[in-house]
Protein backbone atom coordinates (compact mmCIF):
# COMPACT_ATOMS: atom_id res chain seq x y z
CA UNK A 1 0.00 0.00 0.00
CA UNK A 2 3.31 2.59 0.92
CA UNK A 3 4.68 1.62 -2.36
CA UNK A 4 0.90 2.86 -4.27
CA UNK A 5 0.86 6.49 -2.57
CA UNK A 6 4.34 6.76 -3.43
CA UNK A 7 3.62 6.37 -6.75
CA UNK A 8 0.86 9.01 -6.82
CA UNK A 9 2.93 11.40 -5.38
CA UNK A 10 6.01 10.96 -7.69
CA UNK A 11 3.19 11.89 -10.34
CA UNK A 12 2.22 14.72 -8.41
CA UNK A 13 5.80 15.88 -8.01
CA UNK A 14 6.64 15.17 -12.04
CA UNK A 15 3.28 16.65 -12.91
CA UNK A 16 1.82 14.12 -14.91
CA UNK A 17 -1.97 12.55 -14.93
CA UNK A 18 -3.18 10.36 -13.33
CA UNK A 19 -6.49 9.20 -10.93
CA UNK A 20 -6.95 6.88 -8.03
CA UNK A 21 -10.40 5.67 -7.36
CA UNK A 22 -11.94 2.93 -5.09
CA UNK A 23 -15.29 1.50 -5.81
CA UNK A 24 -18.37 1.14 -3.26
CA UNK A 25 -18.19 -1.36 -0.82
CA UNK A 26 -14.68 -2.29 -2.44
CA UNK A 27 -11.31 -3.64 -0.79
CA UNK A 28 -9.16 -2.83 -3.63
CA UNK A 29 -8.05 0.99 -4.50
CA UNK A 30 -7.04 1.36 -8.26
CA UNK A 31 -5.24 4.35 -9.75
CA UNK A 32 -4.38 4.90 -13.81
CA UNK A 33 -1.25 6.76 -14.38
CA UNK A 34 -0.72 8.62 -17.62
CA UNK A 35 3.04 8.50 -19.00
CA UNK A 36 2.88 12.03 -20.60
CA UNK A 37 1.52 15.42 -19.52
CA UNK A 38 -0.31 15.15 -23.16
CA UNK A 39 -4.36 16.10 -22.41
CA UNK A 40 -6.21 13.54 -24.10
CA UNK A 41 -10.19 13.48 -24.92
CA UNK A 42 -12.78 10.97 -26.03
CA UNK A 43 -15.94 11.57 -28.56
CA UNK A 44 -16.69 8.19 -29.78
CA UNK A 45 -16.49 6.61 -26.07
CA UNK A 46 -14.27 3.57 -27.74
CA UNK A 47 -10.87 4.09 -26.25
CA UNK A 48 -9.92 2.57 -23.23
CA UNK A 49 -9.31 4.93 -20.11
CA UNK A 50 -10.85 6.79 -17.21
CA UNK A 51 -12.68 9.60 -18.10
CA UNK A 52 -13.58 12.76 -16.74
CA UNK A 53 -16.74 14.78 -18.04
CA UNK A 54 -18.20 17.96 -17.89
CA UNK A 55 -21.90 18.98 -16.63
CA UNK A 56 -22.17 20.70 -19.81
CA UNK A 57 -22.58 17.66 -22.69
CA UNK A 58 -20.80 20.11 -25.09
CA UNK A 59 -17.76 20.53 -23.48
CA UNK A 60 -15.07 18.01 -24.46
CA UNK A 61 -14.93 14.84 -21.83
CA UNK A 62 -11.11 14.03 -20.73
CA UNK A 63 -9.48 11.02 -20.61
CA UNK A 64 -6.75 9.53 -18.65
CA UNK A 65 -5.63 6.40 -21.06
CA UNK A 66 -4.74 3.37 -19.29
CA UNK A 67 -0.86 3.55 -19.41
CA UNK A 68 -0.39 1.69 -16.20
CA UNK A 69 -2.78 0.57 -13.87
CA UNK A 70 -2.11 0.24 -10.00
CA UNK A 71 -3.63 -1.81 -7.99
CA UNK A 72 -3.52 -2.36 -4.37
CA UNK A 73 -5.49 -4.29 -1.69
CA UNK A 74 -7.07 -1.36 0.92
CA UNK A 75 -8.79 -1.53 4.55
CA UNK A 76 -10.87 1.18 6.25
CA UNK A 77 -8.89 2.38 8.98
CA UNK A 78 -10.71 3.42 12.63
CA UNK A 79 -14.49 4.54 12.99
CA UNK A 80 -15.63 6.37 9.92
CA UNK A 81 -17.50 8.78 12.38
CA UNK A 82 -20.62 8.93 9.60
CA UNK A 83 -22.57 10.84 11.93
CA UNK A 84 -20.17 13.45 13.91
CA UNK A 85 -21.63 16.33 12.04
CA UNK A 86 -19.94 19.95 11.42
CA UNK A 87 -21.52 22.94 12.84
CA UNK A 88 -24.32 23.43 10.60
CA UNK A 89 -24.08 26.88 9.43
CA UNK A 90 -20.00 27.06 9.30
CA UNK A 91 -19.81 28.29 5.86
CA UNK A 92 -23.30 29.54 5.37
CA UNK A 93 -22.96 32.98 5.09
CA UNK A 94 -25.66 35.19 5.25
CA UNK A 95 -25.15 36.17 1.44
CA UNK A 96 -24.91 32.73 0.17
CA UNK A 97 -28.06 31.74 2.12
CA UNK A 98 -29.92 34.75 0.36
CA UNK A 99 -28.69 34.16 -2.95
CA UNK A 100 -29.56 30.33 -3.12
CA UNK A 101 -33.05 30.89 -1.16
CA UNK A 102 -33.57 33.37 -4.02
CA UNK A 103 -32.72 30.64 -6.71
CA UNK A 104 -34.39 28.33 -5.09
CA UNK A 105 -37.76 30.74 -5.01
CA UNK A 106 -37.48 31.58 -9.02
CA UNK A 107 -36.99 27.67 -9.67
CA UNK A 108 -40.43 27.58 -8.45
CA UNK A 109 -41.69 30.59 -9.97
CA UNK A 110 -40.72 28.52 -13.47
CA UNK A 111 -42.09 25.16 -12.52
CA UNK A 112 -45.86 27.27 -11.13
CA UNK A 113 -45.72 28.56 -14.82
CA UNK A 114 -45.26 25.00 -16.28
CA UNK A 115 -41.96 25.78 -17.66
CA UNK A 116 -39.86 23.20 -15.67
CA UNK A 117 -40.82 20.07 -13.73
CA UNK A 118 -37.75 19.65 -11.41
CA UNK A 119 -34.64 21.42 -11.57
CA UNK A 120 -31.47 21.00 -9.62
CA UNK A 121 -29.86 24.11 -8.56
CA UNK A 122 -26.16 24.01 -6.72
CA UNK A 123 -23.98 26.29 -5.42
CA UNK A 124 -20.33 26.54 -5.02
CA UNK A 125 -18.87 26.87 -1.46
CA UNK A 126 -14.87 28.33 -1.15
CA UNK A 127 -12.87 26.91 2.30
CA UNK A 128 -9.26 27.34 3.24
CA UNK A 129 -7.62 24.08 2.62
CA UNK A 130 -4.18 23.10 4.29
CA UNK A 131 -4.17 19.72 3.69
CA UNK A 132 -2.07 17.98 0.81
CA UNK A 133 -4.22 15.74 -1.25
CA UNK A 134 -3.28 12.82 -0.39
CA UNK A 135 -4.00 12.22 2.86
CA UNK A 136 -7.48 13.70 2.27
CA UNK A 137 -7.82 10.91 -0.36
CA UNK A 138 -7.07 8.29 2.41
CA UNK A 139 -9.26 9.69 5.13
CA UNK A 140 -12.11 9.87 2.07
CA UNK A 141 -11.53 5.97 1.69
CA UNK A 142 -11.69 5.36 5.56
CA UNK A 143 -14.98 7.69 5.96
CA UNK A 144 -17.15 6.61 3.02
CA UNK A 145 -16.73 2.89 2.39
CA UNK A 146 -20.01 2.64 0.45
CA UNK A 147 -19.02 5.55 -1.64
CA UNK A 148 -17.12 5.81 -5.13
CA UNK A 149 -13.92 7.41 -3.45
CA UNK A 150 -11.62 9.64 -6.24
CA UNK A 151 -8.86 11.53 -6.45
CA UNK A 152 -8.36 12.74 -10.25
CA UNK A 153 -5.69 15.17 -11.33
CA UNK A 154 -4.35 16.59 -14.96
CA UNK A 155 -1.60 19.58 -14.48
CA UNK A 156 -3.79 21.36 -17.78
CA UNK A 157 -7.08 20.63 -15.94
CA UNK A 158 -6.79 20.80 -12.09
CA UNK A 159 -7.13 18.34 -9.10
CA UNK A 160 -10.84 17.04 -7.95
CA UNK A 161 -11.26 15.19 -4.69
CA UNK A 162 -14.71 13.32 -4.25
CA UNK A 163 -16.86 10.52 -2.60
CA UNK A 164 -20.02 10.17 -5.14
CA UNK A 165 -23.06 7.75 -3.88
CA UNK A 166 -24.29 7.82 -7.56
CA UNK A 167 -23.75 5.58 -10.48
CA UNK A 168 -24.46 6.44 -14.01
CA UNK A 169 -23.82 3.49 -16.09
CA UNK A 170 -22.58 -0.04 -15.60
CA UNK A 171 -21.97 -2.04 -18.38
CA UNK A 172 -20.62 -5.54 -18.37
CA UNK A 173 -20.26 -6.77 -21.94
CA UNK A 174 -23.76 -5.79 -23.87
CA UNK A 175 -25.32 -6.02 -20.29
CA UNK A 176 -25.83 -2.25 -18.94
CA UNK A 177 -27.73 -1.38 -15.20
CA UNK A 178 -28.18 2.03 -14.15
CA UNK A 179 -30.16 3.67 -11.38
CA UNK A 180 -32.44 6.36 -10.10
CA UNK A 181 -31.31 8.05 -7.01
CA UNK A 182 -33.22 11.00 -5.71
CA UNK A 183 -34.63 12.53 -2.54
CA UNK A 184 -32.45 12.85 0.76
CA UNK A 185 -32.99 12.99 4.30
CA UNK A 186 -30.36 13.39 6.75
CA UNK A 187 -28.87 9.71 8.59
CA UNK A 188 -29.62 9.51 12.23
CA UNK A 189 -28.83 6.54 13.99
CA UNK A 190 -30.93 3.89 14.50
CA UNK A 191 -33.48 5.57 12.47
CA UNK A 192 -35.60 4.56 9.82
CA UNK A 193 -36.17 7.43 7.30
CA UNK A 194 -39.81 7.97 6.68
CA UNK A 195 -40.06 9.47 3.21
CA UNK A 196 -42.93 12.04 1.94
CA UNK A 197 -44.41 12.56 -1.49
CA UNK A 198 -41.83 15.22 -2.41
CA UNK A 199 -39.35 12.94 -2.01
CA UNK A 200 -41.44 10.07 -3.65
CA UNK A 201 -41.93 12.10 -5.94
CA UNK A 202 -38.49 13.38 -6.93
CA UNK A 203 -37.68 9.81 -7.31
CA UNK A 204 -40.33 8.86 -9.59
CA UNK A 205 -39.43 11.62 -11.85
CA UNK A 206 -35.90 10.57 -12.64
CA UNK A 207 -36.71 6.53 -12.81
CA UNK A 208 -39.51 7.68 -15.92
CA UNK A 209 -36.95 10.29 -17.08
CA UNK A 210 -34.33 7.05 -17.60
CA UNK A 211 -36.99 4.56 -18.68
CA UNK A 212 -37.96 6.99 -21.15
CA UNK A 213 -34.07 7.70 -22.63
CA UNK A 214 -33.45 4.25 -22.63
CA UNK A 215 -36.36 2.47 -24.16
CA UNK A 216 -35.74 3.17 -27.48
CA UNK A 217 -31.53 2.16 -27.00
CA UNK A 218 -31.66 -0.92 -25.12
CA UNK A 219 -33.20 -4.17 -24.82
CA UNK A 220 -35.45 -5.96 -21.86
CA UNK A 221 -35.72 -3.39 -20.06
CA UNK A 222 -36.39 -4.22 -16.30
CA UNK A 223 -36.73 -2.04 -12.99
CA UNK A 224 -36.07 -2.83 -9.29
CA UNK A 225 -38.47 -2.47 -6.34
CA UNK A 226 -37.55 1.39 -4.67
CA UNK A 227 -35.24 1.26 -1.68
CA UNK A 228 -33.54 3.28 0.54
CA UNK A 229 -29.65 3.30 0.68
CA UNK A 230 -27.18 5.43 2.88
CA UNK A 231 -24.55 7.54 1.60
CA UNK A 232 -22.73 9.11 4.33
CA UNK A 233 -24.61 11.11 6.43
CA UNK A 234 -27.39 10.79 3.66
CA UNK A 235 -29.97 8.33 3.00
CA UNK A 236 -31.64 8.19 -0.45
CA UNK A 237 -34.18 6.41 -2.66
CA UNK A 238 -32.76 4.00 -5.32
CA UNK A 239 -34.32 2.04 -8.14
CA UNK A 240 -31.97 0.09 -10.02
CA UNK A 241 -32.84 -0.68 -13.62
CA UNK A 242 -30.99 -2.72 -16.09
CA UNK A 243 -31.17 -3.59 -20.07
CA UNK A 244 -29.16 -5.13 -22.86
CA UNK A 245 -27.32 -2.59 -25.13
CA UNK A 246 -25.95 -3.13 -28.92
CA UNK A 247 -22.64 -0.93 -28.88
CA UNK A 248 -23.99 2.05 -28.40
CA UNK A 249 -22.30 2.91 -25.42
CA UNK A 250 -21.79 6.70 -26.54
CA UNK A 251 -25.43 7.09 -27.42
CA UNK A 252 -26.88 5.58 -24.03
CA UNK A 253 -24.66 8.25 -21.64
CA UNK A 254 -25.39 11.02 -24.03
CA UNK A 255 -29.58 10.16 -23.57
CA UNK A 256 -28.82 9.59 -19.82
CA UNK A 257 -26.25 12.82 -19.02
CA UNK A 258 -27.23 14.77 -17.29
CA UNK A 259 -29.96 13.26 -15.36
CA UNK A 260 -32.52 14.65 -13.60
CA UNK A 261 -31.08 14.29 -10.22
CA UNK A 262 -28.11 16.23 -11.64
CA UNK A 263 -30.01 18.63 -14.00
CA UNK A 264 -33.51 18.61 -14.29
CA UNK A 265 -36.99 18.10 -16.53
CA UNK A 266 -37.11 18.91 -19.38
CA UNK A 267 -32.99 18.48 -19.63
CA UNK A 268 -33.01 20.87 -22.30
CA UNK A 269 -35.01 23.68 -20.34
CA UNK A 270 -33.40 22.60 -16.70
CA UNK A 271 -30.29 22.85 -18.45
CA UNK A 272 -30.49 25.98 -19.89
CA UNK A 273 -32.12 27.66 -16.61
CA UNK A 274 -29.09 26.68 -14.70
CA UNK A 275 -26.48 28.22 -17.24
CA UNK A 276 -28.39 31.70 -16.78
CA UNK A 277 -28.72 31.26 -13.07
CA UNK A 278 -26.38 29.99 -11.34
CA UNK A 279 -23.63 32.31 -10.77
CA UNK A 280 -21.01 30.38 -11.60
CA UNK A 281 -19.53 27.63 -14.30
CA UNK A 282 -20.16 23.89 -12.58
CA UNK A 283 -17.22 22.50 -15.21
CA UNK A 284 -16.61 19.34 -13.50
CA UNK A 285 -19.47 19.25 -11.17
CA UNK A 286 -22.02 16.95 -11.78
CA UNK A 287 -20.10 15.57 -15.38
CA UNK A 288 -19.07 12.19 -14.61
CA UNK A 289 -16.36 10.01 -14.02
CA UNK A 290 -15.28 6.07 -14.08
CA UNK A 291 -14.14 3.29 -15.99
CA UNK A 292 -14.12 3.06 -19.79
CA UNK A 293 -13.92 -0.34 -21.71
CA UNK A 294 -11.54 -2.39 -19.41
CA UNK A 295 -10.88 -5.41 -19.87
CA UNK A 296 -11.58 -8.26 -17.20
CA UNK A 297 -10.52 -12.16 -17.14
CA UNK A 298 -12.67 -14.30 -15.28
CA UNK A 299 -11.46 -17.95 -14.24
CA UNK A 300 -14.24 -19.93 -13.96
CA UNK A 301 -14.97 -23.77 -12.90
CA UNK A 302 -15.98 -25.75 -15.75
CA UNK A 303 -19.41 -28.08 -15.06
CA UNK A 304 -18.95 -30.88 -17.71
CA UNK A 305 -17.97 -33.89 -15.86
CA UNK A 306 -15.44 -35.45 -18.23
CA UNK A 307 -13.51 -32.13 -17.95
CA UNK A 308 -12.93 -32.23 -14.07
CA UNK A 309 -10.71 -30.08 -12.47
CA UNK A 310 -10.11 -27.41 -15.05
CA UNK A 311 -10.79 -24.42 -15.40
CA UNK A 312 -11.85 -21.76 -18.33
CA UNK A 313 -11.31 -18.15 -19.12
CA UNK A 314 -14.19 -15.82 -19.85
CA UNK A 315 -12.96 -12.51 -21.05
CA UNK A 316 -15.42 -9.27 -20.39
CA UNK A 317 -15.43 -5.79 -21.19
CA UNK A 318 -16.58 -3.26 -18.43
CA UNK A 319 -17.08 -0.17 -17.89
CA UNK A 320 -18.20 1.56 -14.54
CA UNK A 321 -19.24 5.36 -14.71
CA UNK A 322 -20.63 7.59 -11.46
CA UNK A 323 -22.03 11.15 -11.56
CA UNK A 324 -19.33 13.33 -9.93
CA UNK A 325 -21.50 14.52 -6.50
CA UNK A 326 -20.35 15.31 -3.36
CA UNK A 327 -16.95 16.91 -4.96
CA UNK A 328 -14.38 19.56 -4.60
CA UNK A 329 -11.80 21.08 -6.39
CA UNK A 330 -8.50 21.83 -4.85
CA UNK A 331 -6.75 24.90 -6.01
CA UNK A 332 -3.43 25.74 -4.09
CA UNK A 333 -4.57 26.50 -0.36
CA UNK A 334 -8.20 26.36 -1.08
CA UNK A 335 -11.08 24.32 -2.16
CA UNK A 336 -14.10 25.02 -4.07
CA UNK A 337 -17.44 22.31 -2.28
CA UNK A 338 -20.44 21.91 -5.24
CA UNK A 339 -23.12 21.18 -3.04
CA UNK A 340 -26.83 21.12 -4.84
CA UNK A 341 -30.47 19.68 -4.81
CA UNK A 342 -33.67 18.94 -6.86
CA UNK A 343 -36.02 21.44 -7.09
CA UNK A 344 -39.98 20.35 -7.65
CA UNK A 345 -43.33 22.52 -7.08
CA UNK A 346 -43.52 21.35 -3.35
CA UNK A 347 -39.89 22.86 -2.79
CA UNK A 348 -39.10 25.07 0.48
CA UNK A 349 -36.36 27.49 -0.04
CA UNK A 350 -35.31 26.81 3.60
CA UNK A 351 -35.05 23.41 3.61
CA UNK A 352 -33.39 23.31 0.09
CA UNK A 353 -30.78 25.71 1.79
CA UNK A 354 -30.32 23.19 4.55
CA UNK A 355 -29.98 20.30 2.55
CA UNK A 356 -27.32 21.74 0.75
CA UNK A 357 -25.41 22.52 3.62
CA UNK A 358 -26.31 18.83 5.21
CA UNK A 359 -24.41 17.68 1.84
CA UNK A 360 -21.48 19.54 1.77
CA UNK A 361 -20.63 17.75 5.29
CA UNK A 362 -19.64 14.74 3.16
CA UNK A 363 -16.39 17.18 1.85
CA UNK A 364 -15.95 19.69 4.29
CA UNK A 365 -15.49 16.57 6.78
CA UNK A 366 -12.64 15.41 5.09
CA UNK A 367 -11.28 19.10 3.98
CA UNK A 368 -11.34 20.46 7.55
CA UNK A 369 -11.17 17.53 10.54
Amino acid sequence: MKHFFEQLKSQLVDKKPFVAYRKPNDFVVKAVLQNSDDLHYTWDYKETGFVFAPFNAKNDTVLIPLDTLLTAPYTPEGNSNENTALPLNTFATPIAKEFHTKLVTSAITNLAKGKLQKVVVSRKIEVGCSKKSLPMFKAMLDKYPTAFCYLWYHPKVGMWLGATPEVLLKTENQRIETSSLAGTQVWTKDEVPEWKSKEKYEQKVVTDFIVNALENKVSNLKLSTVTSIKAGNLWHLRTRITGLMSNNLKEILLALHPTPATCGLPKKEAQAFILKNENYDRTFYTGFLGELNYSEENHRANARRNIENRAYTVNKKTTNIYANLRCAELKENKAFVYVGGGITIDSNPEKEWEETVAKSETILRIILK
